[in-house]
């Protein structure tokens, strides 16, 4: 069975934001539902790290007006007969029930962690190598010693104030995703360049197979568009591979 490896870019701040919260969301996830405390240890300080990100800039602004954008697109195409009006519907109900879900969600992202001396002692310890042993925090050493389902209960409440967030930028992210439009192409001899590179475009989704012993270096920019195919591992990192490589490329657009 062949495997293809899929390789995302953001073009913009934004997306990169976006991104990276999606992958923590994940990471959390995971680690919630497992059940021993290095899993939740684990899993807690994937919800510091998504406080950090989600806080930065005008996130939940950004996510409010993307999703109203999409919901009023959408709106447009109820005339288009190939259009499936149930599925429609569905979409544009899914979207407005996590726009109004980010709207109900008062005051600053992730306050009520701020707000939490007991929490806020450990981020800050997190954030120094070995910095959660028990002889430093031995309030959370206790906490991970409990039972393992009021552990999952107090970090899924932790996490629950922050969900509206996660559920917004999945929806904007699969819009993004499913925009994309695939091309096949070719890198002679490991490289491959487009000029200019399309304005419009906030990320690229490279396809790959895996059984190709490279990975793309990507450098792009509203001007023009670079991939390196190079070998992997971290001895020759920068050496390219020097073959034809054949992989599909989508240029996504919100």
């Amino acid at each position: 069975m062949l495997v293809v490896i899929t390789y995302e870019y953001p073009l913009n701040e934004r997306i990169r934001t976006l991104l990276r919260l999606e992958d923590l969301y994940d990471r959390v996830a995971f680690f919630i539902d497992k059940a021993s405390p290095l899993d939740h240890q684990a899993a807690l300080v994937g919800i510091f790290e998504i406080l950090e990100v989600s806080s930065r800039g005008d996130l939940k602004s950004d996510l409010l007006q993307e999703l109203d954008r999409q919901r009023l697109f959408l709106e447009t195409l109820r005339s288009n007969p190939a259009i499936s009006v149930e599925k429609l519907d569905t979409v544009v109900e899914e979207i407005e029930a996590a726009f109004a879900a980010l709207l109900a969600s008062s005051g600053k992202t992730g306050q009520h962690l701020r707000e939490n001396e007991w929490l806020m002692t450990i981020k800050q310890r997190a954030a120094i190598p070995g910095g959660t042993c028990e002889f430093d925090l031995p309030s959370f050493h206790h906490w991970l010693h409990s039972d393992g389902t009021a552990r999952r209960a107090d970090l899924s409440a932790w996490l629950e104030p922050l969900a509206s967030i996660g559920v917004a930028l999945r929806i904007v992210l699969r819009v993004l995703r499913e925009s994309g439009k695939t091309l096949p192409l070719i890198a002679f001899r490991g490289v491959f360049q487009q000029m200019p590179m399309e304005r419009a475009v906030h990320m690229l989704r490279l396809k790959l197979p895996h059984e190709l012993q490279c990975v793309p270096e990507i450098s792009a920019n509203k001007y023009a568009l670079n991939i390196r195919f190079i070998l992997p591992g971290s001895v020759q990192r920068t050496k390219v591979y020097e073959r034809d490589v054949e992989f599909e490329l989508a240029y996504c657009s919100l």
